[in-house]
């Protein structure tokens, strides 16, 4: 769904393209995989503490711990307290404990060490995301999440770079996992830990390099870097919001669907040019003639309903464009 002909007009002339990672290159729908623990906490103790806690979180990957403890453990209690921290975790008391869940960062700032931690970067090395949990004070475990690629992904990148453009990932991720990510579709451009109010900071930096850039995401804190793209791409099984910001709505989850609208640009701009081209040359023959009096009006006006029948039937064949 395309809102404007200004807009299908910029896609033609793109250069660069973010994609976000998180619903976008993948699916937008992780699986716990791993759950590591340290200092004698029980497995099953670390998973439940961990799934009450994001019980009250809307995070996808707090989510999906959600969904892993209820199917093994059947009973979730929610925090007595909850508070997110973005980009980086959360923070909560349950049953008179102080709970953090999220990355290095959060830890450091919350002083608890993660020296024994060493699993952490095998974990991101492989692609997942990994959350360090920490139980009043001391790291207690790692609950390691993967979110898979959707099958179109690595096929749609390359497409892009063969249509020239410029390919970057743009994720809260940190460094390793990113780049493991971005690694299996083909992309060279990391943009990585970037916090979710700063994606629009980064989009008008690559714009200020010169660049004409082009959006792609799916979630509510896609919507502003949606909005300060040249052109802002939503995927249609995202949210109302990243819809509303864009210029383009893709109506699938499948990122083919970016290539297609950018190929229609520029099929439509190539139609555009052409009409243009058979509009001046009717003119551009038929005045000389007619000044010089040797048209005849009937000819002029059979010409005249030609030109503007040639030009509909030119734009008509858009409708076969796949």
């Amino acid at each position: 769904m395309i809102k404007s002909g200004e807009h299908l007009e910029r896609a033609h002339k793109m250069d660069t393209i973010v994609l976000d990672k998180t619903g976008t290159i993948t699916k937008g729908e992780p699986e716990v995989t791993d759950i590591i623990t340290f200092n004698g906490v029980d497995r099953d103790e670390l998973l439940r503490i961990a799934a009450s806690v994001e019980k009250v979180s809307e995070h996808p990957l707090g989510q999906a711990i959600v969904r892993k403890g209820e199917e093994e453990l059947l009973i979730i209690k929610a925090p007595e307290s909850f508070e997110a921290i973005p980009g980086k975790g959360l923070k909560a008391r349950l049953e008179g404990k102080e709970v953090y869940i999220g990355n290095r960062k959060l830890m450091e700032e919350a002083g608890i060490s993660i020296g024994g931690a060493e699993e952490l970067s095998r974990l991101e090395t492989e692609g997942k995301t990994a959350m360090l949990v920490g139980i009043d004070g001391s790291i207690s475990g790692i609950i390691a999440v993967a979110d898979q690629i959707k099958d179109s992904s690595k096929k749609a990148i390359e497409e892009l770079k063969n249509m020239g453009l410029e390919v970057y990932m743009i994720t809260g991720d940190n460094q390793r996992t990113a780049k493991a990510i971005a690694e299996e579709v083909g992309i060279k451009n990391v943009l990585a830990e970037v916090l979710p109010e700063n994606k629009a900071e980064v989009v008008e930096a690559i714009k200020a390099e010169g660049k004409l850039v082009g959006m792609v995401g799916d979630g509510i804190n896609d919507a502003p870097a949606l909005v300060a793209a040249d052109v802002g791409f939503a995927i249609g099984t995202g949210t109302d919001v990243a819809m509303e910001a864009a210029d383009i709505t893709l109506m699938r989850g499948d990122l083919m669907s970016i290539v297609t609208a950018i190929r229609l640009s520029h099929r439509t701009m190539k139609t555009i040019k052409q009409n243009l081209f058979w509009a001046f040359f009717y003119n551009s023959i038929g005045i000389p003639f007619a000044a010089l009096g040797f048209l005849n009006p009937m000819i002029a006006g059979g010409a005249m309903a030609f030109s503007s029948v040639s030009v509909v039937t030119n734009s008509l064949r858009l409708r076969k464009f796949k």
